[in-house]
């Protein structure tokens, strides 16, 4: 007898495989790096078709991009929650801080950005595909964020992009730098004095007068 799934069922046992392809996506590009890892290697891995992997994904461009959006989508949200008002700009410049360190320093964030440095130069396409759905993004919702702290007196008046790239750098100066270069000595650090730094530096310059 023919077993029928509701459109529901469907849906997730859809949702579900998307999601499996993703997790086998991203452990193949990790370890393999873009160049060895091939939409053949993963249908293997999948214990599928090439076929069934290409109505999801037309190419290893796409899976790629997909890749990056499924990680950075759950961490976008985590940011909409930290660049809340409460607390004041500096309570929220912490938060953001503190959620930017924790993704950036992941062992799986590391060793991403390991593999598009590595590989940007011969496909340069993985590059500008990271930027845009990576750090462009975070970068951006930031400034969304700093326009309005400008434009309610908190924040003075200037580009709130340039604002947004200074601050993370400022994040980033410390800590994040060490668990490149450093990883053993990375863990040494104090990521919550690198953020009081960045939050205390960047307030010196962007501060309103009136606040």
């Amino acid at each position: 007898m023919e077993v029928i799934c509701s459109p529901g069922r469907r849906e997730a046992r859809k949702a579900d495989r998307r999601r499996a392809i993703l997790d086998v996506a991203e452990r193949s590009f990790l370890e393999r790096g873009y160049a060895d890892t091939s939409m053949s290697t993963i249908a293997a891995e999948l214990g599928g078709s090439k076929t069934t992997l290409w109505s999801y994904f037309p190419s290893k461009e796409e899976l790629f991009a997909a890749v990056l959006d499924s990680k950075i989508d759950h961490f976008r949200r985590a940011l909409d929650e930290a660049l809340l008002s409460s607390g004041g700009t500096a309570a929220a410049l912490r938060r953001f801080g503190q959620l930017l360190l924790d993704k950036v320093m992941s062992p799986s964030s590391i060793a991403l950005n390991r593999l598009i440095v590595a590989e940007a130069e011969r496909f340069p396409s993985i590059g500008e595909t990271f930027a845009t759905r990576g750090p462009d993004r975070v970068r951006e919702r930031l400034a969304e964020w700093m326009r309005g702290e400008m434009a309610s007196g908190r924040m003075r008046e200037g580009d709130p992009a340039i604002a947004a790239r200074q601050f993370i750098g400022l994040c980033q100066a410390g800590c994040y730098f060490d668990r490149l270069w450093r990883p053993q000595q990375a863990a040494a650090r104090d990521q919550v004095a690198d953020i009081e730094a960045a939050v205390e530096t960047f307030l010196h310059g962007w501060a309103s007068p009136a606040a």
